[in-house]
C-alpha cells in the first residue's frame, strides 16, 4: 500500500512538472515569435498646406502606430528621396520644396515607413511671377564668380543636419522695405535668364543697418568678398537643421564666425552692397534641400 501511494504521489508530481514545463515552453515560443515578428506598423499621412502653390514648402507628416522598422521613413517625389525626421512620439515629418521653374499640377508622393508605403496625390497650384529688367555696368556684368565661391555655397545648401534648430515662424531679417519679392524672373542687360528666378527676398536699407538671424541655427558658412565671393559678396549661411538653411548676402560686415550658434533675432551683420549688387540691400534666400523656396509662408505661418 505504501508503495502504491508513493507511486501515485510520484506520478502526480511528474504530471504537474510536465505541465509547468509545457507552459514555460509555450511562453518562450510566444516571446520568440513576438521578437521575430514585431507588430505591423500602420500610419496616416497629412500634407500641409492643403492647397500649395509653386514656391511653397510642402510638409508631409506621418503619424505611425505600432513598431516602425529600424530604417528611417522617407518621402519620394520624382525619383528624389526626402528624409523624414521624428518630431515627437510616433510622428515624423519631411519637407519637400517646390520652385517657380516647375509647372503646376499633380504630384505623386510615395510615403514609406521602410516596409510599406502609401501613394499620396498633391495638387500644386500654378503661380504667376513678375519679370524685371536689371542693367549691370560692364565691370559687374563681366564678373563670373569663382569656383571657391560656388563650391562653398553648394556644399552649404546641401547640408541636412538631423537636429531641428528653428522653432515657430521665422523673423524678418531686416527692417528695410521689400524691394524685390521671391520668384521674379529677370532680363539681364536685355537678355532673358531662362533658368533664373529670384531665389529670395530683397530688403533695401541703409549701409550698415542691422541684419538679424531669421531663426535659430548654426553658422555653417561665412564667405567674404575679399576671399573670392565675387557674386554673393560678404555672406552668412545659417543651417536651421533638417535640410533648411538661410543665406544672407551682400553684407557690409559680418558679426559672426563659422560654428557659432545663433538665436532668432540675433544680429549677424549689416546691410551692404558687396558682390553683384546695384545698391545697398539684404538678400535673404531660404533653401529646403538645396532648392530656394518662398520665405514668406515661413514668416507668417511657420513650417514645423
Amino acid at each position: 500500500m505504501l508503495n502504491l501511494l508513493d507511486f501515485s504521489a510520484f506520478g502526480i508530481q511528474s504530471w504537474r512538472k510536465w505541465r509547468w514545463l509545457k507552459s514555460l515552453m509555450l511562453a518562450l515560443i510566444t516571446l520568440s515569435l513576438a521578437i521575430a515578428l514585431p507588430a505591423t506598423a500602420s500610419f496616416q499621412v497629412q500634407v500641409k498646406p492643403s492647397s500649395p502653390q509653386l514656391g511653397d514648402t510642402i510638409s508631409v507628416s506621418m503619424n505611425a502606430t505600432g513598431n516602425l522598422p529600424s530604417s528611417n521613413p522617407t518621402v519620394v517625389l520624382n525619383g528624389k528621396t526626402y528624409p523624414m525626421f521624428s518630431v515627437g512620439g510616433n510622428r515624423y515629418r519631411a519637407l519637400v520644396p517646390t520652385t517657380p521653374l516647375e509647372r503646376g499640377g499633380s504630384r505623386q508622393l510615395i510615403v514609406s515607413d521602410g516596409s510599406q508605403q502609401q501613394n499620396v496625390s498633391v495638387q500644386v497650384r500654378d503661380r504667376s511671377f513678375p519679370t524685371q529688367s536689371i542693367w549691370l555696368s560692364d565691370d559687374k556684368n563681366s564678373i563670373q564668380g569663382t569656383d571657391y565661391e560656388f563650391d562653398r555655397v553648394d556644399a552649404f545648401k546641401a547640408l541636412v543636419t538631423p537636429e531641428k534648430y528653428w522653432n515657430g515662424p521665422f523673423l524678418r531679417p531686416s527692417e528695410g522695405y521689400v524691394s524685390t519679392i521671391y520668384g521674379v524672373r529677370r532680363y539681364y542687360n536685355g537678355e532673358f535668364a531662362e533658368d533664373y528666378y529670384h531665389r529670395g527676398v530683397d530688403y533695401a536699407a541703409g549701409t550698415g543697418t542691422p541684419v538679424v538671424a531669421p531663426a535659430g541655427g548654426r553658422v555653417a558658412l561665412v564667405g567674404l568678398e575679399s576671399q573670392g565671393f565675387e557674386l554673393h559678396g560678404n555672406t552668412v549661411g545659417i543651417d536651421h537643421g533638417q535640410g533648411v538653411a538661410s543665406i544672407l548676402i551682400h553684407l557690409s560686415r559680418v558679426d559672426v564666425k563659422e560654428g557659432d550658434m545663433v538665436q532668432a533675432g540675433q544680429v549677424i551683420g549689416g546691410v551692404g552692397s558687396t558682390g553683384i549688387s546695384t545698391g545697398p540691400h539684404l538678400h535673404w534666400g531660404l533653401y529646403v534641400h538645396a532648392q530656394a523656396v518662398d520665405p514668406v509662408p515661413w514668416r507668417y505661418e511657420g513650417v514645423e
